[in-house]
C-alpha cells in the first residue's frame, strides 16, 4: 500500500490495520475534487515561488491528464493505495519523479480531505436541488390535470373538502421549504479550508484567497483548527436530506392508503409498482414503501454523524473518516428517492369520479354550516354546538347535512334560510372566501 507517511515509523503496520485503516475502495469517489484542488493547490505554489513555475506548470499539466483519463476510463482508480490523496500524488510522482514529490508542499491531508469532501457536498447538492425542483414541476403539472375534489383529513378522519391539486401543493410547499434548506447548506459549507494545513496551518506564504478563487469558494475559512476539524456542513446536509426524506415518506404513507381499495383514490402505474409471487390479483405500491423506509435509514445515518461528532476533541481524529461513507449512503438514498417519487406522481392515476363522490359523504361540510350560521350573527360557540347537533340527528337520519331538508335544518336555528344550501354543496363550498384561493 503506498503511504504518504511513514518517516516516524520503524516496523511495517499489519496487513489487518491496513485493510482497517484504507478508505480508497470509498473516497476513490472524490477523484475529480481530488484533483481539481491539487490543480489549484499547485498553481498557487507556483505563484508564490514556493515550487518553480516549470514545476507547477508541470503538475497542472499532469493532473488535467489524469482526470481526463479517469473520465475516460474510471477503472483507472485501482491498486492497493491507502485513499484517494495517497493515490493521486503516487500517479504524479510516477510521471514526473521529485516534481511530484512537491505537490504536497504546505499542505496536509486534514485540509486536503476537507476541502475535497466541501466540494463534492457543493455539487451534489446542486444536483440534488435540480431534482427536487423536476419534482415539484412534476407534482404542479399533475395537479394541472386533475379536476376532482376530495376530503382532507385530520386524524385520519374526513375532515373538509380541498381539490386534489391543493393537496398536492401542500407537498409543493414542503419541498420548496427543502429547497431553501440545501441552498442554505450550500451557502454555510462556502469557505475555502485549504491551506489550514494540519490544523495550524504552514509556514510557508502562501496565498488562500488564490486557491479560493480558482475553486469557486465564497471566502476563507478563518480559523484552521476548526477548518480541518468542522463536519458541520455534513450534518447540515444531512439534515437537509432527513427534512426531505420526511416529507417524501408522508407523501408515501398518504399514496399508500389513498391506492388502497378501501379507499381507492389513486393507483400507481405499472411501472411503479410490483406484484405478488402468490396472489394474483396484487398490485403492490413498492416504490412508495421503499421511500417510506429508506426515510428511516436517512434519518438513522444523520443521527450516526452526530454521535460520532458529539465527543471529539479539537482537531482532526480518524473518527471523521465514517463522514464519507455516512454522506454517500445519504445522498445516494435522497437521490434515488426524489427521483422514484418524481415518477410516481408523474404517472399516478387519478380516480376523479371516486374522488368526487366522496366528498358528499363524512359530513365534511359542516365546519362550513357553522361559518354560515355565524354570518347570520351567532357566535362561532354556538353555532359549533348547533351544528354537532344536526350532525347527530342526520347520522341516526342516514342522511347527509345537505341532504336534510329545509325544515330540519330550521329546526335547529331560525338563523337558517333557503340560501344555507349554497354553502352545503362541495362545489359552492369551493367558491366561498379562503376556499377560492386554492385555484390560484
Amino acid at each position: 500500500m503506498a503511504d504518504l507517511w511513514g518517516g516516524r515509523f520503524e516496523g511495517d503496520t499489519s496487513e489487518l490495520m491496513q485493510q482497517f485503516n484504507e478508505s480508497f475502495s470509498l473516497d476513490q469517489r472524490l477523484w475529480y475534487e481530488d484533483i481539481t484542488t491539487s490543480i489549484a493547490h499547485v498553481t498557487m505554489l507556483g505563484e508564490q515561488g514556493i515550487i518553480t513555475s516549470e514545476e507547477s506548470e508541470a503538475l497542472q499539466a499532469e493532473l488535467a491528464q489524469l482526470r481526463t483519463e479517469i473520465e475516460a476510463d474510471p477503472s483507472i482508480l485501482s491498486g492497493n493505495y491507502e485513499d484517494i490523496h495517497s493515490f493521486v500524488e503516487a500517479k504524479m510522482i510516477k510521471r514526473l519523479g521529485d516534481t511530484g514529490k512537491k505537490m504536497h508542499t504546505a499542505r496536509s491531508r486534514n485540509d486536503q480531505v476537507t476541502v475535497d469532501m466541501k466540494l463534492y457536498v457543493k455539487r451534489t447538492l446542486g444536483e440534488l436541488a435540480e431534482l427536487i425542483e423536476a419534482m415539484i414541476a412534476t407534482f404542479q403539472a399533475k395537479a394541472e390535470t386533475v379536476d376532482a375534489l376530495m376530503p382532507a383529513y385530520t386524524h385520519l378522519q374526513r375532515a373538509q373538502i380541498v381539490p386534489f391539486s391543493y393537496y398536492l401543493d401542500a407537498y409543493v410547499a414542503m419541498f420548496e421549504r427543502d429547497l431553501k434548506k440545501v441552498y442554505q447548506a450550500i451557502n454555510l459549507l462556502d469557505e475555502n479550508p485549504l491551506g489550514a494545513g494540519a490544523l495550524a496551518g504552514t509556514t510557508y506564504d502562501i496565498n488562500r484567497q488564490r486557491t479560493t478563487d480558482l475553486l469557486g469558494f465564497r471566502q476563507v475559512q478563518r480559523n484552521t483548527l476548526d477548518s480541518v476539524s468542522n463536519r458541520d456542513f455534513i450534518l447540515d446536509a444531512l439534515q437537509v436530506f432527513s427534512s426531505l426524506m420526511v416529507h417524501m415518506s408522508r407523501m408515501s404513507e398518504d399514496l399508500i392508503i389513498y391506492s388502497s381499495q378501501e379507499f381507492a383514490f389513486v393507483e400507481s402505474s405499472d411501472s411503479y409498482a410490483t406484484g405478488s409471487s402468490m396472489m394474483p390479483q396484487k398490485k403492490n405500491p413498492d416504490a412508495l414503501e421503499l421511500i417510506r423506509g429508506k426515510a428511516g435509514k436517512v434519518i438513522g445515518l444523520m443521527n450516526s454523524m452526530y454521535t460520532i461528532m458529539k465527543g471529539i476533541p479539537l482537531t482532526y481524529n480518524k473518527d471523521m473518516q465514517e463522514d464519507k461513507a455516512i454522506y454517500f449512503e445519504a445522498y445516494d438514498t435522497t437521490n434515488a428517492c426524489v427521483r422514484i417519487l418524481t415518477g410516481v406522481v408523474d404517472e399516478l392515476i387519478v380516480k376523479e369520479d371516486r374522488l368526487n363522490e366522496t366528498v358528499h359523504d363524512g359530513y365534511l361540510n359542516a365546519t362550513e354550516l357553522a361559518d354560515y350560521l355565524v354570518r347570520k350573527g351567532l357566535p362561532f360557540r354556538e353555532a359549533h354546538g348547533i351544528v354537532g347537533e344536526a350532525v347527530v340527528y342526520a347520522i341516526k337520519a342516514t342522511k347527509q347535512l345537505h341532504e336534510l331538508s329545509l325544515d330540519e335544518l330550521q329546526g335547529f336555528s331560525n338563523k337558517v334560510d333557503a340560501d344555507v344550501f349554497d354553502y352545503l354543496q362541495p362545489e359552492k363550498i369551493m367558491q366561498q372566501g379562503i376556499k377560492r384561493d386554492m385555484f390560484r
